[in-house]
């Protein structure tokens, strides 16, 4: 088999990268932006759709990849 094959193998064994949300915050001339992620943390990405400050956007694997929902924080405690 050859190693081409078995990189493809061992590929498809890991999982994708999470799809997490986040608002734009600042947008720089280099197509990427920041993102401020709901727990806090902030993420430069590439910004390939050209969103600017204050959208809510899907993000996935170090790229903005869609608009997202503007929803109100809801706290449910059980």
């Amino acid at each position: 088999m050859s190693s081409a094959a078995l990189y493809k193998r061992l590929q498809a064994l890991l999982p994708d990268a999470p799809v997490l949300t986040g608002e734009v915050i600042e947008v720089y001339a280099d197509g990427t932006a920041l993102i401020t992620l709901p727990g806090g943390g902030q993420q430069r990405v590439r910004n390939p759709l050209g969103h600017v400050v204050q959208d809510q956007v899907f993000l996935q694997g170090g790229a903005v990849i869609g608009d997202a929902p503007t929803l109100p924080y809801v706290l449910i405690e059980i």
